[in-house]
C-alpha cells in the first residue's frame, strides 16, 4: 500500500524517532509498504518519520535510470535498517546534490562524509554492521538524519536557507505538486 508523505513543516519530521523491538506489530508490512511508497515516488530512500511514524525504520533501495525511455529498471539493491546507529564517519567529505521525498523540488548540494560504519537490524531481526560508501552512505546519512529529527536543508547555510524560504513555506503549506500523496499540515 502506498502511504503518503509528509512535507516539510510537518511536525513529525522533527520529533526524535524512538527505537522499536521485536514485539513491533506488523513490521514486516509496514516496511513492504514503505518500499512500495518510496518506489512510486521514485525515492532511495525513506524513514518512517516521512510517513508520519516516528520510529526508527529506514529502507534505501537502488535502481538504474534509463535517461532514453526516462524508466527504471529493477532494483540492484536494498537495505532495510531497523534501529540504525552510525558508529562512525570517514575522514573524507564530499559535496552531493540531495533531494527529498518532504521536500519536492529542493535539491541542493549537501557536505557529508563519504563513508560511514553502521550498525542495525534487518526486518527479520538479523543483526548488522555496514561499511557503507558512495551513494549507500550518503543515503544512510540523510535517512538517519530523518531519525533524529533534521532535513537535509538543516545542513545548509542560513543564507542559503533564507533564499529557499518562501519554498520551503510553500511545501508546509501544501502549496506544492507531486507526483506522490503527500500530507502537509495546513496553517489556519
Amino acid at each position: 500500500m502506498i502511504l503518503p508523505i509528509v512535507g516539510y513543516g510537518h511536525p513529525t519530521l522533527r520529533k526524535i524517532s524512538q527505537s522499536i523491538d521485536k514485539s513491533y506489530p506488523n513490521l514486516k508490512e509496514l516496511v513492504a509498504n514503505m518500499y512500495e511508497t518510496m518506489y512510486a515516488a521514485d525515492g532511495v530512500g525513506l524513514a518512517a518519520p516521512q510517513v508520519d511514524l516516528p520510529i526508527r525504520v529506514v529502507v534505501i533501495g537502488f535502481r538504474p535510470y534509463d535517461e532514453k525511455t526516462d524508466t527504471y529498471g529493477d532494483v540492484t539493491e536494498q537495505h532495510t535498517l531497523v534501529n540504525p546507529e552510525i558508529l562512525s564517519f570517514g575522514d573524507k567529505k564530499d559535496y552531493f546534490n540531495e533531494g527529498c521525498l518532504s521536500v519536492p523540488d529542493i535539491h541542493e548540494d549537501v557536505l557529508r562524509p563519504t563513508t560511514v560504519k553502521v550498525h542495525y537490524w534487518d526486518e527479520n531481526w538479523e543483526e548488522h554492521t555496514d561499511d557503507a560508501t558512495g551513494l549507500y552512505a550518503r543515503v544512510v546519512q540523510h535517512e538517519v538524519d530523518h531519525l533524529d529529527g533534521k532535513v537535509f536543508t538543516d545542513h545548509l547555510s542560513n543564507l542559503r536557507r533564507t533564499m529557499l524560504k518562501r519554498k520551503l513555506n510553500d511545501i508546509a503549506s501544501g502549496r506544492v505538486a507531486t507526483r506522490y500523496r503527500m500530507k502537509v499540515m495546513r496553517r489556519k
